[in-house]
């Protein structure tokens, strides 16, 4: 696995499974936020990790939504640090398998029941910031998808909202995408937002992503994926 520094407080994990799986530490004040947990082979890799920066506890794993290759390694790390793990309130039926995944033909587990919790969201259903990161609710890949925004560091942890290739933002894969359509619609939060920095789980980082906003949907009004 490989480890690569974001920024100031973000650093991404990296391992191949015939593509790029990340998976990112994010140290503040109060200690260490995994975002994502990617594949099971990775736990041992990310809590050494933690262990080696020397910035802190694992405080919390929060997702960007529930699907395996973004789930993999909790229970695992669970059975060492036991911690909260967050995701968007939608996301949790699906991913317990309670719910089957838009365009699934039946519903699958990724995770036990009981492991997570919705995260906190004010009266008029504004999800609250957590470990030093702002969560967005960005659905279209999947229900309950949400990004994270390092203010601080004006990086953006975009999970499966984007997939990138030399430094363009590029669609989610579309088979495992529950509507491209509500997907392309939420990519307006880079624009909004302005990150310096959006990282994926499949591909590289994207510089300034905003500049590429207008002309990423308008390739796909031109030319539907379904």
């Amino acid at each position: 696995m490989k480890a690569n520094q974001v920024s100031e407080h973000v650093w991404s994990l990296k391992i191949w499974m015939l593509i790029p799986v990340h998976v990112w530490v994010v140290a503040d004040e109060d200690g260490v936020t995994l975002v994502d947990a990617g594949i099971q082979s990775m736990a041992k890799g990310i809590l050494r990790f933690i262990e080696e920066l020397q910035a802190g506890p694992l405080k919390r794993i929060v997702l960007t939504h529930g699907h395996s290759d973004h789930v993999g390694a909790v229970e695992q790390i669970l059975k060492v640090n036991p911690v909260p793990v967050y995701a968007h309130q939608i996301e949790i039926p699906y991913m317990e398998g309670r719910l089957a995944y838009p365009r699934r033909k039946k519903a699958v587990s990724s995770i036990a029941e009981g492991i997570t919790q919705p995260l906190h969201a004010d009266e008029s259903g504004n999800i609250q910031p957590i470990g030093g990161l702002t969560p967005f609710f960005t659905p279209g890949h999947s229900p309950g998808h949400v990004v994270y925004f390092h203010e601080k560091d004006q990086v953006m942890l975009a999970g499966d909202l984007f997939t990138s290739k030399n430094g363009n933002l590029k669609r989610p894969m579309s088979i495992f995408t529950a509507d491209m359509d509500e997907a392309v619609r939420s990519s307006s939060i880079v624009q909004r937002l302005k990150p310096k920095r959006l990282e994926v789980c499949h591909g590289n980082p994207v510089f300034q992503p905003a500049e590429q906003i207008d002309s990423y949907i308008q390739n796909y009004v031109t030319t539907p994926s379904r």
